[in-house]
């Protein structure tokens, strides 16, 4: 499996700058941003990978002047290795929205207070991961649990394919440790749920029937100081015929709650259009999909010892606090490489 071909890429930018210089090109004002996106992206892909040869190279020529840097060089030389690991990854990606943007939705599942801190354990590792990649966050919607926790949250992503990347963390995840919450203190085992979905341009046109769409307003929770108390200026809306839930009480204007509402609903459903896609592909080709909480695509363990597993790849590792702080990256690309090669979906 070929997963970065420099001479491929070249040749796809060639096309994208011939493309840029065709008359009447910025006629199609969509066209021509989509196009000049993927040229930039293309462009910076090909000029990191020849910066990582020449780096490669110079060490190379180095070692061979004087083996007593041996030690010196292999430390030099060892972040290339990540580097390449991202390079490799970002040939994984061919969805159509895959190099955009993504919302995140974390549900805690059944089981009380557990399962909400869960919740809101996993949202802060997706944080975290995203601040160590340097992609910026938001913060759309957050519903405290009873006594601890989120029953809810919903993020956005913003940065160079993270909707293709945080696909591979869609699914139910497993949490067993001793309960914080337990006055005997015993073990408990949680699930939450974590939905994936591009970040639609506003642009993207996703049909939306109004008599299909349940509207709701209420007081929002948390903070935000006395003007959330007062004003019904959080929004739920329920699309009927999917049963999809989408609440959002970020802003203090209902009107803009509700565009931002409307916004993630549209990319919820596209998200579930794409999913039953992929699930006949799957079907065709052997792979199968676990999605019900029964059939978790993780389980992080941490008493009675210490494990994140992920069941779809078998890539686990025993520094659960690390993977819990956001060091994801592993498990994202060995998930990536299975897919690319058919194994998963």
């Amino acid at each position: 499996m070929i997963t970065f071909d420099p001479e491929q890429l070249e040749s796809r930018i060639a096309e994208l700058e011939q493309e840029l210089g065709a008359p009447g090109f910025w006629d199609d004002q969509r066209h021509a941003a989509e196009v000049s996106a993927e040229h930039a992206r293309l462009t910076r892909r090909l000029e990191r990978y020849r910066r990582l040869t020449q780096e490669f190279e110079d060490a190379r020529e180095l070692l061979a002047m004087d083996g007593d840097m041996e030690d010196e060089i292999a430390s030099s030389i060892a972040p290339l290795r990540q580097e390449l690991d991202r390079l490799q990854e970002d040939a994984l990606f061919s969805g159509e929205y895959d190099a955009g943007d993504a919302l995140v939705t974390i549900h805690a599942g059944t089981g009380g207070t557990d399962t909400q801190d869960w919740a809101e354990i996993l949202l802060r590792m997706y944080l975290r991961w995203a601040q160590d990649r340097g992609f910026p966050t938001e913060l759309l919607e957050a519903s405290p649990g009873e006594e601890a926790g989120l029953k809810s949250a919903t993020f956005s992503v913003k940065g160079e394919n993270a909707y293709g990347i945080l696909k591979a963390e869609r699914g139910v995840h497993r949490l067993v440790r001793l309960s914080p919450f337990d006055q005997a203190h015993r073990r408990h085992t949680s699930f939450a749920q974590v939905i994936v979905a591009p970040l639609l341009p506003d642009d993207v046109d996703v049909e939306l029937d109004e008599s299909d769409l349940r509207i709701d307003t209420y007081r929002a929770s948390g903070a935000g100081g006395q003007h959330v108390n007062k004003t019904d200026s959080a929004v739920r809306i329920t699309h009927l015929p999917t049963g999809i839930v989408v609440q959002i009480q970020n802003e203090r204007s209902q009107s803009s709650n509700k565009q931002t509402a409307l916004r993630v609903l549209k990319s919820r459903l596209l998200e579930q259009e794409q999913e039953k896609r992929e699930e006949e592909l799957a079907r065709e080709r052997g792979a199968t999909q676990q999605a019900d909480f029964g059939s978790q695509i993780r389980s992080y363990v941490l008493h009675p010892y210490q494990l994140v597993k992920d069941h779809r790849t078998e890539h686990e590792t025993g520094n659960t606090q690390a993977v819990l702080d956001g060091a994801l990256d592993e498990f994202v690309h060995e998930y990536l490489l299975a897919k690319a090669a058919g194994r998963v979906i």
